[in-house]
């Protein structure tokens, strides 16, 4: 727990969280069993260092560095109830790596359930281009307020 950590808003969090779970969830899937899944993306790679070569004391020899770079995004989400989760690895973040994710997700989800996608606030997220699944429902997270 980190020692700054206010428990007061953390239960006044999960009690108004409750309420957003009903909201979320159109009324025609209100039946249906409901899991919380979870997604972010992370951006992973390599990008050239210093340049160190051995050297005589006092010299100073000029040597190229390697200015290449290159990286990969990971897309992931989890549904910690039934410990189990989606993930692609994708060259680029857009909408359309979104769109395959989504497709992913809804793989995993138990078949006749929903899943209740909670996301954040990157603009790929809530893009009109989006195809969603017909059991994935998007649930943004509302912006914070820091202190």
């Amino acid at each position: 727990m980190h020692p700054q950590s206010d428990l007061e808003a953390q239960e006044a969090f999960k009690k108004t969280s409750l309420s957003w779970r009903g909201t979320a969830i159109p009324q025609e899937l209100a039946g249906r069993p409901v899991e919380i899944w979870f997604q972010d993306e992370a951006r992973v790679g390599q990008q050239g260092t210093l340049t160190r070569i051995w050297a005589k004391r006092g010299t100073r020899p000029r040597i190229r560095r390697d200015r290449r770079f290159t990286w990969a995004y990971l897309f992931g989400a989890i549904c910690p109830a039934r410990g189990t989760g989606a993930a692609l690895v994708m060259p680029v973040v857009s909408i359309d790596a979104m769109n395959q994710h989504l497709a992913e997700i809804s793989k995993c989800v138990s078949v006749s359930a929903i899943a209740l996608l909670i996301l954040d606030g990157a603009g790929w997220h809530s893009s009109p281009q989006l195809i969603l699944p017909k059991n994935i429902v998007l649930m943004p997270l509302r912006p914070t307020r820091l202190s």
